[in-house]
């Protein structure tokens, strides 16, 4: 393995970061150079690749191809991470949403648009981590970048959740989508919940678990 590398499929753990799962499978295969492919936050689940020994290479090329994901919205109450990684600090009525008003929020946000990244996001600002400063209380400024969200489908209204399935390009943050989406309806929103499901041609169906993955020796 260490000779032609490996592409590994894993489906991360809720709480687990990326390098968790790198270090974690650093060390229980017993291999010196691995990495991944795409960044999941702590608080997602789901499809993680990782490249080890020659395919390190590849990393840019899987980066760099379309993402799917499937989730949740909480509706009226908004969190300064976009997330629940910090507290509700503002809600809001949302007695005047309809379904109609969902679907047509969803609409405005597919296609090409200009997203903000999270002030709580690994984007290096002054040279620093930007979730550094965010934590410590510090304002962020971020700049908007185009990303394309070529599907937004609604899957389910419960409210105040609505759940998602969203393809998106690379760069994406759909705790952004988020905050864009409760503006949109005018009563705020957070992320409740985040899977990826695909990357590219690679499905979640297809990962297997971090002890799997060890077991089988990658």
């Amino acid at each position: 393995m260490q000779d032609t590398g490996s592409v590994l499929l894993v489906d991360k753990p809720l709480e687990w970061t990326s390098f968790d799962v790198v270090k974690k499978l650093k060390y229980g295969l017993k291999i010196k150079k691995i990495g991944h492919a795409g960044t999941l936050d702590p608080l997602a689940t789901g499809l993680l690749i990782l490249c080890t020994g020659k395919k390190t290479r590849q990393i840019e090329s899987y980066q760099a191809q379309e993402k799917e994901y499937t989730g949740t919205f909480m509706l009226g109450k908004t969190t300064p991470s976009y997330d629940l990684e910090t507290e509700v600090n503002a809600t809001y009525d949302i007695g005047h949403i309809t379904e109609t008003h969902i679907l047509e929020a969803a609409k405005k946000l597919t296609g090409w648009i200009e997203q903000i990244p999270p002030a709580f996001s690994a984007i290096k600002v002054q040279g620093r981590r930007a979730y550094e400063s965010a934590r410590a209380g510090k304002e962020v400024q971020l700049k908007p970048r185009k990303v394309e969200i070529k599907q937004f489908e609604i899957t389910n209204m419960a409210l105040p959740e609505v759940s998602f399935k969203i393809v998106c390009s690379k760069g994406t943050y759909i705790r952004s989508m988020a905050r864009d989406f409760g503006e949109q309806l005018e009563a705020g929103a957070y992320l409740a919940s985040l899977r990826r499901t695909r990357i590219g041609e690679f499905r979640v169906e297809d990962a297997q678990t971090i002890d799997q993955v060890i077991k089988n020796k990658g």
